[in-house]
């Protein structure tokens, strides 16, 4: 297994420190108690009111049909490599409040809270998440007749790590390369938007 563990700074958990996002995945369909245990994750995500505004469209590699369906809805760039994950999903926000019917201005939010927690307790059965930008939500709203009130987040690919001697040349590289982040001085403010916040070292 490709493994891309990051170099913290300081102290988090193994599965926080061990989650990535792979291009490669084995040819290996996921167990489903693992997959019911990843959505539960989901279903467990704070959210604002307790809305929980997050809808997941599921579709294994085994119901063939399903599966070229939301496949047929990656751009290209992605099409090279997700075709090897057995699970694609796509996430989907409620975009009004469930019991109002008002707008609800955190519901992007709350789905990536729901997949930030689908993602971590995926690594802890050894189970890895590539989220995807790049899908044509249009294909998506009509292939899956998601409705105008609910908006097509991210495509997600979902599977066990494979290797990436498969993966065109141009991925390769991306998929070696080190995991890199901005230190904590540069996005925790104190006081000021700005200004690094004092409890840093």
């Amino acid at each position: 297994m490709h493994v891309k563990t990051a170099s913290t700074d300081y102290p988090v958990l193994n599965t926080i420190r061990d989650r990535w996002s792979p291009r490669a995945f084995a040819n290996r369909p996921v167990a489903r108690e693992d997959l019911l245990s990843i959505l539960e994750a989901a279903r467990w995500a704070p959210s604002c009111y307790n809305d929980q505004p997050w809808f997941f469209i599921l579709a294994e590699k085994s119901a063939q049909e399903l599966y070229e369906k939301m496949f047929n809805c990656l751009l290209p760039g992605n099409q090279k490599w997700a075709t090897s994950a057995p699970v694609l999903m796509l996430s989907v926000a409620r975009t009004s409040f469930a019991q109002s019917g008002k707008p609800n201005q955190h519901a992007l939010h709350d789905v990536g809270q729901a997949v930030a927690q689908l993602s971590i307790q995926a690594v802890s059965v050894g189970i890895f998440v590539h989220q995807m930008a790049g899908f044509n939500k249009d294909k998506a709203r009509t292939a899956f007749s998601i409705p105008d009130e609910f908006d097509p987040v991210a495509a997600i690919a979902l599977g066990y790590p494979g290797d990436p001697i498969h993966l065109p040349e141009d991925l390769k590289t991306m998929e070696s390369a080190p995991r890199q982040r901005r230190t904590l001085s540069e996005f925790v403010f104190n006081g000021t938007f700005g200004t690094t916040t004092d409890i840093l070292p």
